[in-house]
């Protein structure tokens, strides 16, 4: 049988990464749009772990099953890490993804290439763990590059319209969905908790 998890988000594009990176492991991912609605969780903390775990614990909470969270953000070397944990609410809560861009690109107005290293940060929180109450199980994942000096490419969301990643010499938003998926921050911090579930949970691979 297969485990059911909960997934803790209601973005589109989000959900569908998940599906497609944790795609080939004995999980059923289930939609939480298919429970009963109860108050979202607040995202108050001060680090991306304190987030992606308040989010799992209120969802498992809500429907009583294991429930998979992440937070993640952009953190800039030039702001001092900043959005970082703010990342989804940087410039106040009417702007969109397009507003914050264009926010992020006004605040490095005049900064030189070199000093616009950037890095995408997700942690990925699964509540409880299988076959306990209350064991988390927590994973990280990071992807380098720098922001570039306009939006470019089409795809994607968030910030990946101005996040340039060298070594393909493109956004991440001028990637293709699967190409986005074979490095991003989420895919890394979800790649190590199939790799968790699989090694030391014996979730095993679906058929």
């Amino acid at each position: 049988m297969s485990l059911g998890i909960v997934l803790a988000t209601r973005n589109a594009g989000k959900i569908r990464e998940i599906r497609t990176i944790l795609a080939g492991l004995d999980v059923e991912l289930l939609d939480v749009g298919s429970f009963p609605p109860f108050p979202e969780p607040v995202e108050d903390g001060d680090t991306f772990l304190a987030n992606a775990l308040a989010k799992a614990k209120a969802v498992h909470r809500a429907t009583g099953r294991p429930a998979l969270a992440d937070d993640s953000g952009i953190e800039v070397d030039a702001l001092a890490g900043a959005p970082g944990v703010r990342s989804a609410r940087y410039g106040g809560a009417g702007l969109d993804d397009a507003g914050r861009c264009a926010k992020l690109l006004e605040a490095l107005r005049g900064v030189d290439e070199e000093r616009r290293g950037a890095h995408f940060r997700c942690v990925a929180v699964l509540y409880p763990a299988p076959g306990t109450k209350r064991k988390a199980i927590a994973t990280e994942g990071f992807l380098f590059g720098r922001i570039a000096g306009a939006p470019r490419g089409a795809n994607g969301f968030g910030y990946d319209p101005v996040f340039f990643v060298p070594e393909c010499g493109k956004t991440v938003a001028e990637m293709s969905e699967m190409e986005k998926n074979s490095m991003s921050h989420r895919y890394r911090a979800l790649n190590e908790l199939k790799y968790v579930l699989e090694r030391e949970y014996g979730v095993s691979a679906g058929s």
